[in-house]
């Protein structure tokens, strides 16, 4: 389904050029009551606008993916693949496609080790050989380091526009970090931690900054640095 709703269905060579990262989801989310997933949309700050997930595990992927330098563009359950079956046509709906800065394409599947079936790993495989054939990466993604989620998580809250609006603290703050040192320290050189804080972590989401997150949890003591310096 491309970016005005209107669904179209193609030979897989035809969809070579098809930009998959702006198609609107080829299906609803839903959730009920009492259902072990939540359904929901992320406001992607790569994209503008929100992208849909199914679930909790979802929404973490999808935020990575918003989180990645290297990623210019994704969407969610962004078209149907048809592909004969054993005994019936099957058709199977990838959960993200991400496109690179490089203009390559990824295809994402959300699948944790201890939840793919047999129907999971028919799927799966017919996707491998699409993508394959289009010069796609695609990868089976389970449940992603918590740390890392938990540091990106916070992040996020800072990824709008508007928290890295003072572009005066911004360019203090890339000044102060031209060496690594500790995230408050860096901070308060700078100017009131409440004012600079956002700015910091605005520019941490986008990796003008960096730190370790995969590591421990952020703290005051974090290092930091410009993301051209090295972390000692």
């Amino acid at each position: 389904m491309d970016e005005t709703g209107v669904r179209r269905r193609a030979a897989l060579p035809a969809c070579l050029n098809v930009p998959f990262e702006n198609a609107s989801p080829v299906r609803g989310f839903r959730w009920s009551k009492g259902m072990a997933s939540f359904a929901g949309w992320w406001w992607s700050s790569t994209m503008d606008r929100h992208v849909g997930f199914e679930s909790w595990l979802e929404r973490d992927h999808g935020m990575l993916l918003d989180f990645d330098v290297d990623v210019v563009g994704f969407a969610s359950q962004p078209f149907w693949l048809h592909w004969a079956g054993e005994d019936r046509g099957r058709r199977h709906a990838p959960d993200f496609f991400a496109r690179r800065g490089d203009g390559t394409g990824v295809v994402i599947d959300v699948r944790p080790d201890d939840r793919i079936e047999s129907v999971d790993v028919e799927a799966f495989a017919a996707t491998m050989r699409a993508c394959v054939e289009m010069g796609w990466t695609f990868r089976r993604v389970g449940v992603p380091d918590p740390v890392l989620v938990a540091n990106v998580r916070w992040l996020s809250r800072y990824r709008h526009p508007r928290c890295g609006a003072q572009r005066s603290v911004a360019e203090r703050l890339v000044a102060a970090f031209a060496r690594p040192r500790p995230l408050f320290e860096g901070a308060s050189e700078v100017g009131d931690r409440l004012t600079v804080l956002p700015v910091l972590y605005h520019l941490l989401w986008r990796q003008i900054l960096v730190a370790d997150l995969a590591g421990e949890a952020m703290h005051a003591a974090t290092v930091v640095c410009c993301a051209d310096g090295s972390l000692l």
